[in-house]
């Protein structure tokens, strides 16, 4: 993922006209997305042939140009790339000590919009995580990049191993108290959240990886109203992408997306089974 220049205040956007001009029709579209995605030339992504053909006979539908089920498959070809590379082990300066909050969420519906065979199968369960998916995310503070992800539990091994694999050596981590993270090798910081600790000192809390989780549940409940567990992980890279890419100019947003996705493949018998 591209990272983001310290200090920048302002992104340039694209008008609509401004985007009919440098894409014109269809053509120029692609010509343009073939150069971003190949620019040494068109090749198969599984041999490497250059003996390769554009596909033909692709008529588009209306005024979104295709049929709904379409424009869902690409949608979640889009999602799938949109945080393609992104992770939070970039070294920054040798005086620079990287700052990485630590958090975890659980998503799905409110109960009290589920149907009523669902609320009764879920009364004596308990509340909060009951029902729900744990996603795991970390924001590199100094970076301000994020990563995130769907896991099936939130023990220690789980936990930990997210760490391990995002955080860059020698950063300090910040996290809730949870009992996953104790023991873990880095300068660490619990916030006791149970005893209404949010910030410890000036800089210590996970302030800025509960506002992504804001971000991500304000677009599940107001704009996707239901998510199937199956496919929740790629509207959480799409939620990240958008992030770490939120301070690019657009056309520099379109390149790190195209270029994301590079060897990436989703057929559509994989997206439905």
């Amino acid at each position: 993922m591209t990272q983001i220049a310290p200090g920048r205040s302002h992104r340039k956007g694209l008008t609509v006209m401004e985007l009919l001009r440098v894409f014109p029709d269809d053509a120029t579209a692609e010509k343009w997305f073939e150069k971003m995605r190949w620019a040494n030339g068109r090749f198969c992504l599984d041999c490497g042939s250059t003996n390769t053909a554009a596909v033909a006979g692709r008529k588009l539908y209306r005024e979104v140009s295709s049929r709904q089920a379409t424009a869902w498959f690409l949608m979640q070809r889009i999602r799938e790339t949109s945080n393609e590379g992104a992770n939070l082990s970039f070294p920054g300066p040798v005086e620079v000590v990287e700052v990485v909050e630590v958090d975890e969420t659980y998503v799905g519906g409110k109960r009290k919009n589920m149907s009523n065979a669902k609320r009764k199968a879920l009364k004596d369960t308990g509340r909060g995580a009951v029902g729900k998916t744990a996603v795991v995310g970390a924001k590199d503070r100094t970076a301000k990049q994020v990563t995130a992800k769907v896991v099936a539990e939130t023990g220690k091994a789980k936990l930990q191993g997210f760490v391990s694999e995002t955080a860059a050596l020698g950063a300090t981590l910040d996290t809730d108290e949870a009992t996953a993270y104790q023991g873990i090798p880095f300068d660490h910081e619990a916030i006791k959240h149970s005893v209404s600790e949010y910030v410890r000192g000036i800089m210590a809390h996970t302030n800025g990886a509960e506002s992504f989780w804001s971000l991500l549940k304000r677009g599940y409940h107001g704009t996707f109203h239901h998510l199937f567990e199956k496919h929740l992980n790629r509207y959480v890279q799409e939620f990240a992408g958008r992030h770490n890419v939120r301070d690019l100019d657009t056309i520099q947003q379109m390149v790190a997306l195209t270029r994301g996705m590079v060897g990436k493949r989703l057929r559509y018998a994989n997206l439905v089974a």
